[in-house]
């Protein structure tokens, strides 16, 4: 089978492009998945570059998301037949992902396709759709169901698809975004004003702001989101789940102590299978978007060594689709 395949040359030199490669066995409680989707985020393009923060085993198949149709299973709780996703656990991380023809993975990871929505639709949320749907229930589960939303890397996967579903459900939003050229794209989205980065990342010694926003989904971390967090009005929420500025918080309790602000983690990695269920029927549901080709550019295997040049320079925009 064929398989995005990154091989280790010498220490901090690495190789990667389409390889043939044996279709894998499996065993007790796995499932074969014959791939049919999947799709390109940071952390495969960080992969293909062997980032040690990520992928330590080589050769490697990069793809943290994969959808397609049981072909063998050794698992009581999957037929063969079935219409499955995988997104995130060790998947593209140390586990070969799902950029290949034939994917092998435990079934613990597995996620039956609601019958509301295709592979294709669901691999172009992919984890960039899920996180955007967990970060959004946040903000829905503690109380802000109204109002205006800042939304940061608004060009990213996370951010153009969490835009596209606050505007669904009758929020404003308010991106940030370092790409000027790209204000047409995000207002297309739904987005009700559009601020530059470097407009908004400017350290500021004022320990708090005016309060602006009744929520904040952040997925770029360091000062941005520190700014972020002067800004939101009384009994807000911030989302936090990516790190792209930085890794680093300086901030202060002023917004937690004087404005009741909660920041609050967002991860769909490790998260619990049935959190993960509940998000994908949402996503098939109330948080379905009719924007999804607006922010789709469909590649083959083939086309991703560009396309990962692209993310890693940060040029990238929506999401990037793997037709397998």
């Amino acid at each position: 089978m064929k398989a995005y395949i990154v091989e280790k040359i010498e220490d901090k030199k690495f190789e990667s492009g389409i390889k043939d490669i044996e279709v894998p066995e499996i065993s007790e409680n796995e499932v074969l998945i014959k791939a049919t989707y999947s799709s390109l985020n940071y952390k495969d393009a960080l992969s293909s570059v062997g980032n040690p923060g990520v992928t330590r085993n080589f050769p490697h198949v990069t793809g943290i998301d994969v959808a397609g149709v049981v072909e063998k299973s050794n698992s009581a709780k999957f037929a063969v037949g079935e219409k499955v996703l995988v997104t995130g656990y060790d998947m593209g991380m140390n586990t070969d992902g799902g950029h290949q023809e034939f994917v092998k993975v435990p079934d613990s990871w597995v996620v039956k396709i609601p019958e509301t929505i295709s592979d294709r639709e669901i691999m172009i949320y992919g984890t960039a759709g899920l996180t955007a749907a967990l970060s959004v229930n946040e903000l829905l589960n503690n109380g802000i169901t109204k109002g205006n939303i800042l939304v940061t890397g608004a060009t990213g996967g996370v951010g153009s698809i969490a835009i596209s579903i606050l505007h669904k459900l009758g929020f404003s939003t308010t991106a940030i975004s370092g790409k000027e050229d790209k204000i047409p794209f995000l207002k297309d989205l739904g987005a009700s004003e559009v601020i530059l980065r470097n407009e908004f990342d400017v350290e500021n010694k004022r320990p708090m702001g005016s309060e602006k926003y009744d929520g904040v989904i952040d997925t770029v971390g360091g000062n941005i989101l520190a700014e972020a967090l002067k800004v939101i009005k009384y009994d807000g929420v911030a989302t936090c789940c990516g790190l792209t500025s930085s890794f680093e918080l300086n901030t202060n309790v002023f917004p937690f102590i004087l404005r009741g602000v909660r920041l609050i983690g967002i991860d769909s990695v490790e998260c619990k299978i049935e959190k993960k269920i509940a998000a994908w029927e949402k996503i098939a549901g109330d948080f379905k978007i009719d924007t999804l080709e607006k922010l789709t550019n469909e590649i083959t295997l083939d086309e991703i060594k560009v396309a990962y040049e692209s993310l890693i320079a940060g040029k990238a925009s929506g999401r990037y689709l793997v037709k397998i």
